[in-house]
């Protein structure tokens, strides 16, 4: 038969795909061609030839047909499988088994390829079948009851992914007097019967060409990506966002499964030098979300997109995935595996394997060996602290204490579990920072104190995130050198970790560096797009180091509008607009800080706000101007640089002392008060003396006037000090 031009047409197709293709080419490439070559020459073809179909294109393990009516697509079917299920007799290899699946619908005939939802639908019936068996339509059971040698069993609709009606599916057995056995096996094992109702995917793999392996698979039709439209460039290596796996457990609650296979392939990814991997945080946001491939992309800006799903019933486990290019709608690779749980672990690591190998990948012995590290291989275990993990990531005090039991389970079943121990150090320093240490414990140091022991037994078994918490560790103190050192460590170990970038940023900024900084941050924006609110804070704080509030308040701001719960971006928001002088908007964001707070719990509010961040020693006057900038914001409207100049002239020393020191807060916005705060150092009081060298310091290069009276004044021992602080800061030493 021939087919030409473009147009639609009804026809009845068949598709089939070789189970575990994948592993079975990894084991031993060269045989799994070979016999898949005489199976396809041997058997195949001869069958689909005899009963009048034509093969569209050949699959790797699999191919592609259509025939001229729904009976003969079956019949062929029913000769294939019932041949396959003969034992081979070569030497001693697995049989082969085929999955097949039949429909008969509307396709687009284009030069004799043919595409569609007819051709989408045979390929999900074909992830229905079982190893060795046959998925048909209602459509097709129509045609062929009572035609062909076989019984049928009723699967039900059955939702199938991309076609937006459920399809009502049929198995077929093969041998007709089996209906009663197979409904009696079923019943016996209820996890297989509901895979078979609702496993969804198809395998879409590689097949040969004159020269080798072909990279082509089936699929639905997909949108291609256009890199003009996307948020980003796509950097010059591999580009890859792995969305949430789907959880088509009948149990919900098994969602951590999905997730936590979704996690690691991330994170095992993410650790190959040669890819490009989009973080957690900005994938999970498509998580039960109805999107496309090509926007996915394009948001993201990625090349390559992994899509897949996890179905759990008991011990055993269903797990499918893809990997597609977004710019061409292809589907590169699939898998599926059909197994016992206790071997997910090695499922993952077949996963990473081969989505490296098909995105011609080189996986280096090195880094194989740091996917490895940090994790377990007990199941119980990791299933323990998926569950932590997920509460982690919940950012709230409640959930943040129901983490701990499920880590504490974790490295009960596995002592030396590493990333159990780094996220158990996490969330007890978080529960210090955040001032939620009633919930984990009962008290800042108690919480402290058992997040510190936990990150010393997580750097025994050594991962990028334990070398990150250590990095911000550091930085909590104030050692910006050994915050950097252990941040350089997690992105060695892990370039795709936006955090591992984020603390390195963070050791910059705080150690003098902070346009360095910014670059640090960039690169974690650009690997986490969807990222979370404390990116942007550490961004506007490297601008804040700068002195360039303007870009502060705008970084600060636009976050703020992406995340109005983000209420910790409010006071240095409020710190920045007081040094631009935008005292009502810096008032307004303290206030929504703290609501409903009075003037005076306003005022005290400075004194008891906790930033974690510490700077170098040296650095240290960029997180005074900080609290300085929300002294301003904090006070009355009314109290303004002129009133303080007029109360420098009241008969009060406290009053005088009060109005100098606030003066200083204001930075170079003050510095018309310089030749007041001269005068100021003569002042009669010592507490006014020390106050005004003190501003004088903090105005910074405006006050170089008072250089020659800050030479006197320090010739006083009790201001020497002082002086000599104030005079570095306005030389820039």
């Amino acid at each position: 038969m021939e087919f030409s031009g473009m147009h639609r047409r009804l026809a009845a197709i068949l598709t089939a795909d070789v189970v575990g293709y994948g592993g079975l080419m990894s084991e031993d490439e060269a045989g799994t061609l070979d016999r898949v070559l005489r199976l396809r020459q041997e058997l195949i073809e001869p069958a689909v030839a005899a009963h009048e179909g034509r093969i569209v294109k050949p699959m790797g393990g699999g191919l592609l047909a259509e025939f001229v009516s729904a009976v003969e697509a079956v019949s062929c079917a029913v000769e294939i499988q019932r041949a396959l299920a003969e034992p081979e007799s070569d030497s001693g290899a697995p049989p082969l088994q085929l999955r097949i699946g039949v429909n008969l619908g509307d396709v687009l005939d284009e030069g004799g390829d043919i595409h569609g939802d007819g051709v989408n639908i045979a390929a999900r019936m074909e992830g229905l079948a079982d190893p060795g068996g046959i998925c048909i339509t209602r459509t097709v059971l129509g045609q062929v009851r009572s035609q062909v040698d076989v019984a049928f069993e009723d699967l039900g609709e059955i939702e199938v992914k991309n076609i937006p009606q459920p399809v009502h599916v049929y198995r077929v057995l093969l041998d007709p007097n089996a209906a009663s056995r197979e409904a009696l096996a079923a019943s016996e094992k209820p996890w297989h019967r509901q895979w078979q109702a609702l496993a969804l995917g198809v395998a879409a793999i590689a097949f040969l060409a004159s020269a080798g392996l072909w990279l082509f698979a089936r699929g639905p039709v997909i949108e291609p990506a256009s890199p003009e439209r996307m948020a980003f460039p796509l950097p010059d290596k591999p580009s890859i966002a792995i969305l949430p796996f789907d959880n088509l457990s009948d149990d919900p609650s098994q969602q951590h499964f999905a997730d936590g296979m979704t996690d690691d392939l991330i994170t095992d990814l993410s650790k190959v030098a040669g890819l490009f991997v989009i973080a957690r945080n900005s994938t999970f946001v498509y998580k039960g979300q109805a999107t496309t491939i090509r926007q996915v992309a394009e948001d993201l800006g990625v090349r390559y997109v992994v899509e897949g799903s996890v179905r759990r019933a008991g011990d055993m486990v269903r797990v499918n995935a893809q990997l597609i290019d977004a710019t061409t709608g292809g589907h590169i690779w699939a898998e599926r595996f059909d197994g016992d749980v206790a071997d997910i672990f090695g499922v993952q690591d077949n996963l990473v394997r081969q989505i490296v190998a098909a995105l011609a990948v080189n996986l280096a012995p090195r880094e194989a060996q740091q996917i490895a590290q940090g994790r377990t291989e007990n199941v119980e275990a990791w299933e323990a602290f998926q569950k932590g993990w997920a509460l982690y990531l919940s950012f709230n005090a409640e959930d943040n204490a129901k983490a701990i039991p499920h880590l504490e389970t974790a490295i009960e079943l596995d002592p030396e579990y590493g990333l159990a121990y780094a996220v158990l150090s996490l969330v007890y320093y978080r529960a210090a920072d955040w001032a939620w240490a009633r919930q984990p414990t009962t008290s800042f140091l108690e919480s402290w104190a058992v997040g510190q022991s936990y990150l010393e037994q997580a750097m025994l078994y050594p991962t990028s995130l334990a070398h990150v918490v250590t990095a911000m560790d550091h930085v909590w103190y104030g050692r910006a050198d050994a915050a950097f050192n252990e941040a350089l460590r997690a992105v060695v170990l892990d370039r795709n970790d936006p955090e591992a970038h984020l603390a390195l940023a963070w050791a910059m900024i705080t150690s003098g560096r902070p346009e360095d900084g910014i670059e640090s941050v960039e690169t974690a924006v650009r690997l986490n797009p969807n990222h979370p609110a404390h990116y942007d804070l550490a961004r506007a704080m490297a601008y804040f180091a700068m002195a360039d509030f303007a870009q502060a308040a705008d970084v600060l701001t636009a976050a703020s509008d992406r995340n109005p719960g983000a209420i910790e971006l409010a006071p240095p928001l409020a710190a920045s607009f007081a040094y631009l002088g935008s005292r009502e908007d810096a008032r307004a964001a303290l206030s929504s800080w703290k609501s409903g707070a009075s003037q005076l719990e306003l005022q005290n509010f400075p004194d008891i706000y906790r930033f974690p961040i510490h700077w170098a020693e040296e650095h240290g006057s960029v997180r005074d101007r900080l609290f300085d900038g929300l002294r301003i914001a904090a006070l009355p409207p009314d109290e303004d640089i002129p009133k303080l100049l007029g109360d420098l002239s009241d008969e009060s020393p406290l009053v005088r002392m009060s109005a100098t020191k606030k003066l200083g807060w204001f930075g170079d916005q003050a510095k018309d008060a310089v030749p007041h705060l001269i005068s100021a150092l003569a002042d009669e009081h010592h507490g006014v003396r020390k106050e005004a060298a003190l501003s004088l310091g903090k105005i910074g290069p405006a006050a170089k006037a008072a250089i020659p009276a800050l030479d006197a004044v320090r010739q006083e021992s009790n201001l020497e000090q002082f002086a000599e602080e104030a005079l570095k800061e306005i030389r820039g030493e």
